[in-house]
Parts: structure tokens; sequence; C-alpha cells
């Protein structure tokens, strides 16, 4: 048995997060998905011994910003540089562990302009003149997040020029009696402008092949997404708008219009790829770790609500650059996340903060619960409830149990305790529990509802084994032993993406002990003969304690 796992793809790994826009704080909604499913991922790509970068940062352009910036009475800077503590506050308390967040400064503006600068010199873009909501009382045009309406495909309420329940575009004059979300009362007329568009229609061919290509490394709601828009002509893609926020494009063609905020996600994932390289050591420019001569593979995990730009257009943007960069992988989507089964509403009050929460229950019960409720397939929902039958019933209970047996036997053993045998079968089991874990912890069947589970059920399997041998001295059946031990080290080491502090418990208690440097979970790190008997540490029953908990 040599420890070998089923998938052994050791090229170096890009994870992204979504941006998150900077016009509030995160609460649980936003971190059972796409930000707890990266964390997960790159953790485990970390304890397999993989050179990983995992980075986000905030999208400041949006014009989400603007219209929560005015309903709040501030300015769009003000709300900006107070939401992104926020942010940042929250994903460092529940333990997204991000290589770098990246800022929103003039690299970052420089980055984006250079992507868009090539395609833009290359002919890339063209002209059109389209109609666009306008607000007479003011003088400017309503786009995006500045207006609201119903969705011309699904008719649910739309906003911000995709609609989050069926993921279709609404470019332009196509929503259905369109409102202002600042004031719904503010009368919009239309008004013709010419802008800049890519003509998507024109990649269609390249990105059949490429969704072909990769369909097993995309869920089922994007495929079908992907599936009834590439049924239709594509719809040509607004790169440029006639806005007073955002950055400005310098197309000499469209003075004084900004870039379409939604379209700068790529070139940001290639500016916070090289601010996160160069915290990690290796001094980079923007773009240079996207070239394909760099042979990354690129893992992004975002909700289904945005998954249209990062599916088609942003595909054709990258494709348009010619053979220089790398495309995504691996597209993971996630459906939306309810609080008591409804949606988490900040203006109604109906919301659940990460910080909130950790002055509650210990952040690895947090964690667990939101990986095994995360909305992976279809939505879900936080239950308090819930998640303190989990925590008693499933986790703290059977782990204390399971881990003070441990304890006892150790301590009844004294300083005769010698190392314990592993026998091959025990090893086959380990090598089991491996192979299984990396099923859902891995592209591309990631899943973070089987992986909580898989912990879960190890726990109350090794609890009755434990169990079992209570009582009996560890020179009485030391192959027993050696086999509950050698396999109690391997769920500490498998559950490490799940349950944090847990693993850095035991990690300072010497469990890992003469383990590989490069991670726990290397080819043949289990594949040993014998074991030093532990005592594994407890988990905790008190609160994390919110905004002071640390990154992990």
């Amino acid at each position: 048995m040599t420890g070998v796992l089923p998938s052994e793809d050791d090229r170096p790994v890009l994870v992204l997060g979504p941006n998150p826009t900077p016009n509030g704080g995160m609460h649980l909604g936003h971190i059972a998905g796409p930000y707890l499913a990266g964390d997960v991922y790159a953790r485990y790509q970390r304890a397999r011994g993989r050179n990983v970068i995992f980075t986000t940062e905030t999208d400041d352009s949006q014009t989400y910003v603007v219209a929560s910036a005015a309903r709040e009475g501030i300015t769009s800077e003000e709300l900006c540089k107070r939401s992104t503590g926020q942010i940042q506050e929250a994903l460092q308390a529940i333990g997204i562990s991000y290589d770098g967040f990246g800022p929103f400064d003039s690299m970052y503006k420089a980055t984006v302009l250079q992507y868009f600068s090539a395609l833009h010199a290359a002919g890339v873009f063209k002209l059109k003149t389209v109609r666009l909501p306008f607000l007479e009382r003011t003088g400017e045009f309503m786009v995006e997040g500045l207006i609201e309406g119903d969705c011309p495909v699904c008719l649910s309420s739309s906003r911000g020029g995709l609609c989050e329940t069926c993921c279709h575009p609404n470019n332009f004059d196509q929503l259905i009696n369109p409102h202002s979300t600042i004031n719904p009362s503010d009368e919009l007329t239309y008004r013709e402008a010419t802008i800049m568009v890519l003509p998507l229609e024109e990649y269609r061919d390249r990105l059949t092949k490429y969704h072909e290509s990769l369909a097993t490394h995309r869920r089922p709601h994007v495929r079908q997404m992907i599936a009834e828009l590439m049924a239709r002509p594509l719809q040509d893609i607004p790169i440029t708008f006639p806005l007073n926020w955002g950055i400005d494009a310098q197309f000499p063609e469209v003075p004084g219009q900004v870039l379409n905020a939604w379209l700068e996600l790529i070139p940001a994932g290639m500016f916070t790829t090289s601010y996160a390289a160069r915290k990690l050591g290796r001094d980079t420019v923007p773009g240079e770790l996207w070239r394909k001569t760099e042979n990354l593979r690129i893992v992004h995990f975002l909700g289904f609500d945005n998954a249209y730009y990062f599916c088609l257009p942003h595909i054709a943007m990258l494709m348009a650059h010619g053979d220089k960069y790398v495309w995504p992988e691996s597209i993971i989507n996630n459906e939306f996340y309810e609080l008591e089964s409804s949606k988490f509403s900040t203006s109604k009050r109906h919301v659940l903060t990460p910080q909130e929460l950790l002055k509650e229950v210990p952040r690895d019960v947090a964690r667990l619960y939101l990986a095994l409720t995360a909305p992976e397939y279809q939505r879900s929902t936080f239950s308090r409830a819930g998640l303190d039958k989990m925590a008693e019933d499933r986790l703290i209970g059977p782990w204390n149990q399971l881990a003070g047996i441990l304890a006892k036997a150790v301590a009844n053993a004294g300083d005769d305790s010698a190392k314990l045998p592993v026998t091959p079968t025990a090893r086959g089991r380990v090598v089991a529990m491996l192979e299984r874990f990396d099923l859902s912890y891995e592209m591309p069947t990631f899943n973070l509802n089987r992986s909580a589970d898989t912990v879960l059920v190890h726990i109350d399997r090794l609890r009755k084994r434990a169990a079992a041998l209570d009582g009996i001295g560890l020179d009485e059946q030391p192959e027993a032993w050696g086999e509950l031990f050698s396999e109690v080290k391997a769920l500490l080491a498998l559950a490490s993406p799940l349950l944090i502090d847990l693993a850095t418990a035991a990690r300072e208690a010497g469990v890992f002990d003469g383990m590989p440097d490069a991670g726990v979970l290397v080819t043949g790190a289990f594949d040993v003969t014998e074991v030093a008997p532990f005592a594994p540490p407890l988990l905790s029953a008190e609160p994390t304690g919110g905004a002071l908990a640390g990154g992990g």
C-alpha cells in the first residue's frame, strides 16, 4: 500500500474566489458558498504539497456601490472603504486562508487598462449605438445596479445587467418596466448612446469546444445555463458605459466612458495573483502567472447568479488575447443559502454575519456546519437548531469521546508506551480513507457537503472502535491500537481543510511530527509500519469570539 491517491495532477493551482462588491459587509449566505469552498479546496491542495495561490479582492467599480451609497447618503468612496474592512474582517474571522487580498489601487487599474487596451488595439471591440435607460431629472444613464425590472427571459425581478434567477443577461433596454434602485419613483426614459461592445457570437465555435471539453468540471445548473444561451444568438456584451463611476476606458471613440465593471474581473484576477505571489516570495508582474507557459490550472469558485460572465464573456476575452493566457479549468458554482428558510436580507435585518455566529459557537463547528449545509446544487438553509444538534450529536460529543479514550490509553501506558505496529490491513484502511476523501476534495467531484459528512461518518466509526478497546492496554492489543491511532491521525489530516483549529491544535501537540514538510497528505505520508501513540486534542464547545478570530 503506497498511499497513492487517484488524482495526481501536481500542476500549480490558482484558486479564485469571487470578487465581493464593497457595498456592505458579509453574511453567512456569502461565506457558505464560494468563499468556504475556495478555502477548503486551497487548504486541501496545500496539504497535498502543491503550489497554491488563493486570492480575491473587492469589486469597487460596480454600480451597486453607487446605488447603495446614494441610499445611505454617503460617498461611494466612503462606502468602499468601510465595506472592504468589513469584508476582510468576516473572511478572516471564519478562517478563509487567502494568500493575498488585492487592493483596489493604481496598479490594479493599470492592469485592467492594459488588458482592455490590448484588445481594443487589436480591433476586438466594436462601436454600437444602443438604447439605455435615462433619468431626465439628473441627466444620467441608468444601467446595471442602478436599475431594477423584470427579466425578459424568466420574468423574475432582476438588476445588475444579469438575472440572478436564470443567469441570462439583460443588456441595454431589455429589462421590463425598469425603475431606479435609488429612488423607485423616478421616471425613466430611454436615450441612445454609442458604446463599445464585444460581439460574443463571433466566439461561438471556440466557446462550444471549450465547454464541451470541460463539461465534467461544470455543475448541472451551469451546464443548463450555457446550453440555453448557446441555443440562441449570443448577445453583444457592453464593454463601456457612459457613467461617472468606474475606470475610465480611455478609448478615443467613446470619450469619458468607463469600463463595464463585470468585465474587469479576469484582469483583476491577474492582478491579485501577482499580488499574492509576491506575498509568497515570488516577484511577478500581473498576468505573468496566467501565461500558458506557466502550466498552472485555474479553479474558479462563484455563485450561480454571476456564472454567465465567467463562462462566456470572460472566456471569449481570454480567447481574443490569442494563445497567451491559460483559461479556467474548473468553474464551480453554488446556489443560494438562506437563513432559517428565508432569503438573507440586510434591509429587513434578516441576516447573520460570521462574526455574530462566532460569538456563540466555535469556529470549527461553524465551518463544518456551513460545509454540511452548503448550497452546492440547490438552495439550502442555515438553522441554528440544526447546527446545535450536529455539534452535540455528531461532532463535539463523538470526537471528544474518541479523543478521551485515546488520551486515557496513552496516560495508562505512561513512559512504557512504544510505537505501535501498523499492519498492511491497517494501511489499506487508511488508503481507503484517503481515496474516499479525495473524491469530495478534488476536481471535478469537489463537494463540500460530502467532505463534511465524510468527516462526521469517520468520527462516529472510529469512536465505536475506540469504545470497543476502552480499558484494554496498548501492550495487550498493539495491532488493534496501532490501526486505530493511524486512522485517527489520518482523519485529523483529512479533516484539516474543514476543522482548521483542531488541526492547528494537533500540529502543536506533535501529532504530525515526522511527516513531510510539504504537506500532511503528500503521497506516501501514511505508508508507514508503525505509529506513535498520541492524545488527540479535544474540540472546544466555547465560542471562538467573532471578530477576534484569526485567519487560521
